[in-house]
């Protein structure tokens, strides 16, 4: 029964958690965007400052994001880094149904840590 829960926790979470996000939560009114636009009303002749400082914000932050990274990242690490989470997935369903089909007295914790990884998996589908 508490497996049911924990899988069904996992399952819904994700969805409910982005609509009361979506739904509750002003979005942020402050954006370069918006910025920009009464740049061009009140001040044009700041806009190409403003811009420019954009981009250098963008790119300090982009050079940050990738401070552990030498160069450009080889293709086959970046597909190893998208392919862990759901190889993960698929081992866990698979040890799931191993333990069903063949009466597997696992660890509950382990049985539990399977059931929050596949249940959010495809909760975070649904959103």
């Amino acid at each position: 029964m508490f497996e049911a829960a924990i899988a069904l926790g996992g399952l819904l979470i994700p969805p409910v958690f982005d609509f009361v996000k979506k739904k509750f939560l002003k979005p942020n009114q402050d954006s370069p965007e918006s910025t920009l636009s009464t740049l061009a009303t009140t001040k044009p002749e700041v806009m190409p400052a403003y811009i420019e400082a954009q981009a250098r914000l963008l790119e300090a932050q982009v050079k940050f994001f990738n401070r552990d990274v030498i160069g450009e990242a080889s293709r086959w690490v970046v597909d190893l880094r998208a392919s862990i989470r759901p190889i993960f997935v698929i081992l866990a369903t698979g040890a799931r149904i191993a333990s069903w089909m063949y009466a597997w007295n696992a660890d509950p914790q382990f049985i539990y840590l399977m059931d929050i990884c596949i249940s959010s998996w495809f909760g975070s589908r649904l959103v």
